[in-house]
């Protein structure tokens, strides 16, 4: 007799997921679930509310609607360990050096911290690492955050635009850790305003708006488009959005 495995549960699950600000609505009953070991990118211009559903994600908005985050609800004491963020904004101690910052963020972790060294190296900061981080430029600062994030191994790590401002070679670097993270079972989830950097995702959600226009492939996407690049077929993917309240009742 054979046995099938159960499906492995999501590692994120949210089912008519919305933020209210004040009278304003921000997101707006999405749907979606990220499998554990893939990578999804949270595609869209900005200001279409990407930074707020990760923020959601990670247990810092309110929120109404139904959301799992490795089987609890976000921010809740038992995924905390678990869960990676790196904003766009610095989230390191500026007084202290690179080493330093990630020595204390892998304390935190327990026993799951990565080596230093490593991960001083994927991102580029081997050379600077005994500097403070108060002399680094905007970028290299990034970096450091970035790094205080994969030191600590998360089973979910969500990323607001972690490569704008890289040269190709980290940025590179990074994928490759990336897709090394997904490998060994980890959930990412990336923004980024650069299309392109689709086709590197197993999963892509378009957003405008507060709202996910498509969850799909970036090769998928090309083809139900017919569209060249990823800007193009995400421009098409509007386009039929904005087609679909005339064709229901016809209001715009």
């Amino acid at each position: 007799m054979t046995s099938c495995a159960a499906p492995a549960q999501p590692s994120v699950a949210a089912t008519d997921l919305r933020v209210i600000r004040g009278r304003k609505e921000i997101l707006h009953g999405l749907d979606l679930t990220l499998a554990p070991g893939t990578i999804t990118g949270l595609l869209g211009p900005s200001g279409c509310g990407k930074t707020t559903l990760m923020r959601t994600i990670v247990g810092v908005q309110r929120y109404r609607g139904q959301l799992e985050v490795l089987g609890h609800a976000p921010g809740a004491a038992a995924v905390r360990g678990r869960v990676g963020y790196v904003t766009q904004d610095q989230a390191v101690y500026t007084d202290l050096t690179a080493r330093q910052n990630l020595r204390y963020f892998a304390s935190l972790a327990g026993g799951r911290g990565r080596d230093l060294d490593e991960v001083l190296d994927v991102v580029g900061l081997t050379a600077l690492a005994d500097r403070p981080v108060s002399t680094y430029s905007g970028g290299e600062a990034g970096r450091v955050s970035l790094a205080c994030a994969l030191v600590a191994d998360p089973d979910l790590l969500v990323m607001d635009e972690p490569t704008v401002g890289l040269d190709p070679v980290t940025r590179e670097e990074l994928w490759t850790t990336f897709h090394a993270l997904a490998e060994r079972g980890a959930t990412l989830l990336v923004s980024s305003h650069v299309m392109d950097e689709a086709f590197r995702c197993d999963q892509v959600l378009l957003m405008r708006s507060g709202r996910i226009l498509a969850t799909t492939t970036a090769e998928d996407l090309l083809t139900s488009t017919g569209a060249d690049t990823v800007d193009a077929a995400f421009l098409a993917v509007i386009a039929d959005s904005e087609k679909k309240p005339e064709q229901k009742g016809g209001q715009r």
